[in-house]
């Protein structure tokens, strides 16, 4: 569904040698011109092996996603149609209560396919459609399900919920419809663009919430009240072809929104909102994203983490291969002061950038308040973030902005062939209390980039292993800790 041109496979893997290869060649050169500082070139070495060779396990993206639909498998599947349960799909008519019945026929029979047929409008209000539910279930949405549009009659009960699934295992999420949010009464209301307003939270549209091995595809999800698609406190989701869209104007609607999930692989995705294309926040490791098209909206963010002195831990994020277009970010890092916690192991690669205000951005002050924030010395610590193959146009002059901590400084940006350009202007590099180095092409020159930051540099091979059996632990405590509600706070 998204629109690139694609990278041929010979020359992707030449790359990737020749990369390893200057690698090689840089920390060999580096080792002779500072032999006096030989850890610092040991702990750059582990620290770039681990960046190198982090993958997640994609399954094989075909096969991954290749699930026969129920036209083609009648015999060995039962169909549960919402019209057979009462649904009159008339965009009128309230038929939630077919929807809650057809999913607990479905749910209750093994290789059953819920279905949602092309060609209709379906009204349906807040609802949660729980598991666990029988083996190879089906969610096959061809027709568009469209929510109330008046924010006054929303259920009271489920203040912050549309569509909500949780507890499930195996199942596939599939089809060519739409899910319609109808949040433009919403967005009206909101402080964001209405000082008068009162904040409040919205709805999100789709959550998946405490399941494993879920699979989305082919799906659009649009005008949401507030965030599209949530994916949390789950294992093992792969989300592939699915397109978000709500206005660039639309406050708080991001994207697809991660919390408190493991492995989880998004590609061939196309999203332009009011918010982040994508977010990815507190306890959540192993993830990638490929292929992606952002544009407009906010970018693809890690945060923000750490508000109201809370721990915030992200690790092992890859993205590898999008296009951003006419974003207020590209890709970003942001936390709060006064935090704890860790963002570490990120690798963003093959990055094209056209017209993005803040192309590369870590901001350790962020603040998305209607009053000013209060300066703290804890912090979010950031380290080990690799930019590599990341090029195109910026609206701003600062192309680069790495505004960390000076108590808990950055540590261990890693730059690699980085070609950023103003059609209107010359671009530069801004740093603050950020440790780091480059190799490649570096434009803007990234000079202001600390060499040795007093004690705060590089990790060895050796706390690196450490590091991934303390990151399991970590999450570990940090989801049981948690609360039972997800709770998006809109500012």
């Amino acid at each position: 569904m998204c629109l690139f041109k694609s990278f041929s496979l010979e020359t992707a893997r030449a790359d990737k040698i020749m990369d390893k290869i200057f690698i090689i060649f840089f920390l060999g050169l580096l080792s002779v011109v500072y032999t006096v500082a030989g850890n610092m070139v040991y702990n750059n070495i582990g620290m770039l092996e681990e960046l190198e060779g982090f993958e997640i396990d994609e399954e094989s993206e075909v096969e991954l996603f290749y699930t026969p639909s129920w036209t083609s498998e009648r015999g060995s599947k039962v169909l549960v149609n919402v019209d057979s349960f009462g649904a009159i799909g008339d965009g009128i008519s309230d038929d939630t209560q077919a929807f809650v019945k057809a999913w607990q026929m479905a749910c209750a029979t093994p290789k059953s396919v819920l279905l949602v047929p092309p060609g209709r409008r379906y009204l349906v209000n807040a609802t949660k459609f729980k598991g666990p539910c029988e083996d190879r279930l089906v969610i096959q949405i061809d027709g568009t399900i469209v929510a109330p549009d008046e924010p006054m009659n929303w259920d009271p009960k489920l203040p912050r919920l549309w569509l909500d699934f949780s507890r499930l295992n195996g199942v596939l999420f599939q089809g060519n419809g739409v899910i319609d949010g109808s949040g433009s009464k919403w967005w009206e209301s909101s402080c964001k663009k209405n000082k008068s307003n009162p904040c409040r939270g919205a709805p999100t549209a789709v959550t998946i919430d405490s399941s494993s091995s879920v699979k989305v595809r082919g799906l659009t999800i649009q005008n949401s009240q507030q965030m599209h698609f949530v994916i949390s406190r789950c294992a093992s989701v792969r989300v592939s072809e699915v397109l978000v869209s709500a206005p660039e104007d639309s406050p708080n609607t991001d994207g697809i929104h991660i919390t408190e999930s493991t492995n989880v692989v998004l590609q061939d995705c196309k999203i332009g909102t009011g918010d982040d294309c994508i977010s990815i926040v507190n306890g959540s490791s192993g993830i990638k994203m490929k292929r992606i098209y952002c544009g407009p909206g906010h970018g693809v963010s890690i945060g923000s983490l750490g508000k109201d002195n809370s721990t915030g831990i992200v690790t092992k994020v890859v993205l590898d291969t999008a296009f951003l277009k006419e974003a207020t970010n590209g890709l970003r890092i942001k936390t709060w002061q006064g935090g704890n916690g860790y963002v570490r192991g990120i690798r963003f690669e093959n990055v094209r950038m056209e017209d993005v205000a803040n192309p590369i951005i870590i901001d350790q002050f962020y603040c998305d308040s209607p009053k000013a924030c209060q300066n703290q010395t804890s912090a979010v610590k950031i380290s080990e973030i690799m930019y590599r193959n990341i090029t195109g146009t910026t609206k701003s002059a600062k192309a680069m902005k790495f505004a960390c901590s000076d108590t808990v400084p950055c540590s261990n940006i890693v730059l690699s062939n980085i070609n950023l350009e103003k059609k209107d202007g010359t671009v530069e590099t801004y740093c603050n209390a950020a440790q780091g180095f480059g190799y490649g092409i570096i434009h803007p020159s990234a000079d202001c980039l600390t060499s040795q930051d007093k004690g705060y540099f590089g990790v060895g091979l050796t706390s690196i292993a450490e590091d991934n059996v303390t990151d399991r632990t970590d999450i570990a405590e940090l989801a049981e800790s948690s609360g039972d509600a997800i709770v998006h706070t809109e500012l």
